[in-house]
């Protein structure tokens, strides 16, 4: 059989596998929902090992150039395993103060909002009086709460609450079994990352041409690099934001400097509306505290964006991912648009990716030709 039949019935044949798989469509999404809850664990320990991979990397270049020498077995044992253990305390250190300064921080400013719009009720329900805006049914409606009417429907609904929380408590159980897997797959993989691979290389120029393994390792090394450039230099941006959000809010002396500047380090990992959700959260939360200071939180909070925007993130992030500001637009409205947050997040170095694997593939094309003299583009 010639190559081109050969073709023609590949196309065939998937022509009918697409046929059932369409047919059965119930069938294919409950199978391909169990293979999504098989290999989970590996997808949650495969990322993880790829972000703590980057600073891995970099304890280990770090102690490499302290502990410089001839290279032999034991010395590079050493190295990972100084590494791996250098990056999990970093982690744990990080997560301790989260948990020791940042959630108290976090959970005072969150009482103080609440104790705020209690204090601040009857002069809003005032405002909105002074407006011809029937507030009557708000305050009836506030004063029906109590313990008593919130316990009768917590005891009419105790079969559905019983339910939700075998629902989720199982959903917990399997998020923890999951995890701690994941967590296991993650240790042997940045333990055993240069044996692993040293192996994919292998099986990779054993079974494929050289050609087609030489493609696939440099998709692979660039896929890494943009993704190692893009995070370390998003996390570190975003802290330096967020600490200037703080420093900025306790010298101008406004309310919630610690919770807005946490809400800010985070939302600065999601691109162009990040900025602006933390900038209308803090101006609320300002608002409900003290309306005279709200106009006073806006332009501090743009005032610090105007600075990092300005001096700091083109010296930090910079065009670390080597893509057009076209196409970093193009990518976060696609990534929004298909999977929200994350997508908004995970589409700029995947299109940066994409972006550099075309513009080698154009030079290697060599597509600059001489343009026609008849053509209307020639000089």
């Amino acid at each position: 059989m010639d190559k081109k039949s050969k073709n023609i019935m590949l196309i065939i044949a998937f022509s009918i596998v697409m046929y059932a798989a369409v047919m059965n469509l119930g069938v294919v999404l409950s199978f391909l929902g169990k293979l999504v809850s098989l290999v989970l664990p590996l997808v949650i320990g495969l990322v993880l090992a790829f972000v703590l991979s980057v600073p891995m990397n970099g304890f280990e270049n770090l102690l490499r150039k302290l502990f410089s020498g001839t290279k032999n077995p034991v010395k590079e044992k050493f190295l990972t395993a100084a590494s791996f253990l250098l990056t999990i305390a970093t982690v744990l250190c990080i997560a301790v103060l989260a948990v020791t300064m940042l959630i108290p921080e976090i959970a005072r400013s969150i009482m103080g909002v609440v104790e705020q719009a209690q204090l601040k009720l009857p002069q809003w329900l005032a405002v909105l009086n002074s407006y011809n805006i029937d507030t009557q049914q708000i305050s009836e409606w506030l004063n029906s709460i109590n313990a008593e009417s919130l316990l009768s429907t917590l005891t009419g609904s105790a079969g559905f609450v019983l339910d939700s929380v075998l629902d989720i408590s199982t959903t917990i159980v399997s998020a923890a079994i999951n995890t701690g897997l994941g967590l296991v797959i993650m240790v042997y993989v940045l333990l055993s990352r240069k044996t692993l691979k040293h192996q994919c290389h292998r099986v990779l120029y054993a079974y494929l041409s050289r050609e087609k393994a030489d493609n696939i390792v440099h998709v692979a090394s660039l896929i890494y690099q943009t993704y190692a450039k893009f995070f370390s230099g998003q996390c570190l941006e975003s802290c330096i934001l967020g600490s200037l959000i703080f420093i900025a809010f306790s010298i101008a002396r406004l309310p919630y400097a610690g919770l807005i500047a946490v809400l800010t380090a985070l939302c600065a990992f999601i691109p162009y509306v990040g900025s602006f959700i933390s900038c209308c959260i803090g101006a609320l939360l300002t608002l409900l505290s003290s309306p005279a200071q709200a106009m006073l939180c806006i332009v501090v909070y743009l005032a610090v964006q105007f600075i990092e925007n300005q001096f700091i993130y083109p010296n930090v992030v910079g065009n670390s991912v080597g893509l057009p500001p076209l196409f970093t637009l193009l990518a976060v409205m696609l990534g929004g648009k298909l999977f929200g947050i994350l997508g908004m997040i995970f589409f700029i170095p995947l299109m940066a990716v994409v972006y550099a694997l075309v513009r080698e593939d154009v030079q290697r094309r060599d597509v600059r030709k001489p343009i026609p003299r008849d053509s209307k583009f020639s000089p």
